[in-house]
């Protein structure tokens, strides 16, 4: 197949299938449904919604000001509005283009930052692998919370363990197999991209050089809690929710997470999943629909707003750059 034509195929099935599952959502549902999920939604508390968009903001903050303590360690002293602008700027790329945003921040700190685009790619791989385990840990947590809802609904959604297993295995194996090719290889081309990935493993391996480890602890922990902390106190905007208790939320924010990575920014996805994992804890299916719409479109709005404004804001504030 040819390069452009996947690329093209990859910016195009995920938002495809977002536009399809609203699609199947609205049309699956009842007039009586549709009402009820629209009721819900219009009639929402708001404190609740700002409360939640609060914290997603300051989630965001903090994890913008995270990235400069791994940017630290290779002599790199990155301003707050600047990581936090590339930031959001990338967050809002992600909803065009799924995974450019990751790109596009490298490439906007780097540009303004005069930072080797490697390097700073190189942590974000690093951000994303703390990510990835902190994701774990809030699974594991919610396991210990809802073993047997949580456990039904994986086996119903997710695909066969043990194909997964094998995949994993199968990727690691010829990831090993390619980097003893890349690590012999006297092809120029191959050294431009041994190199690059030199540069990578250099940003990863900044977190093992931090100079403030208790720091970066902190926010790193303040990052998930406020993730986990605006589905919670969304519960109470939609008053069928407000009586669910802390395990029933855990396990919301993991199918949430899952289904942010199957489409566009989760467009689609994100309610669908988040009301099929409430419906297993008694709140009717409009009402599930209404909180997922609520929380992924407030978070949205802003990560659209703010990363609007950092696109234009970036050139004005770094000109002498």
């Amino acid at each position: 197949m040819h390069p452009k034509l996947i690329k093209i195929l990859k910016i195009i099935l995920p938002l495809a299938l977002g536009v399809f599952l609203i699609w199947y959502s609205i049309t699956s549902a009842t007039p009586e449904e549709r009402q009820k999920t629209l009721q819900y939604i219009s009639q929402a508390d708001l404190k609740w919604v700002v409360f939640s968009v609060v914290m997603g903001i300051t989630s965001h903050l903090s994890r913008a000001y995270r990235w400069r303590f791994l940017l630290e360690p290779m002599g790199y002293s990155v301003r707050l509005s600047n990581s936090y602008m590339a930031l959001m700027a990338g967050y809002l790329a992600n909803m065009g283009i799924p995974r450019s945003g990751e790109v596009l921040r490298g490439g906007t700190i780097s540009t303004y930052e005069r930072i080797p685009f490697k390097k700073a790619f190189g942590t974000i791989i690093t951000e994303r692998v703390i990510d990835s385990v902190m994701l774990l840990l809030v699974m594991a947590i919610t396991l210990l919370f809802q073993s047997k809802d949580l456990l039904s609904y994986l086996e119903e959604k997710i695909a066969n363990t043990f194909v997964i297993l094998i995949a994993i295995i199968s990727a690691i194996i010829l990831g090993i197999l390619f980097l003893k090719i890349i690590r012999r290889s006297t092809n120029p081309f191959l050294i431009k991209v041994k190199n690059f990935g030199e540069g990578i493993l250099e940003g990863v391996k900044s977190i093992s050089k931090l100079k403030q480890k208790g720091a970066f602890v902190f926010h790193t922990l303040l990052i998930w809690i406020l993730y986990v902390a605006m589905f919670y106190v969304i519960k109470f905007a939609v008053p069928e929710t407000s009586h669910l208790s802390i395990g029933p939320m855990l396990a919301t924010f993991v199918a949430g997470s899952i289904a942010m990575s199957t489409t566009n920014g989760g467009i689609g996805a994100f309610p669908i999943a988040t009301a099929a994992i409430l419906i297993l804890f008694g709140v009717e299916k409009p009402a599930g629909e209404a909180f997922g719409w609520i929380l992924w479109g407030s978070q949205t709005a802003i990560n659209i707003i703010v990363g609007s404004l950092s696109f234009l804001f970036l050139p004005i504030l770094n000109r002498e750059k």
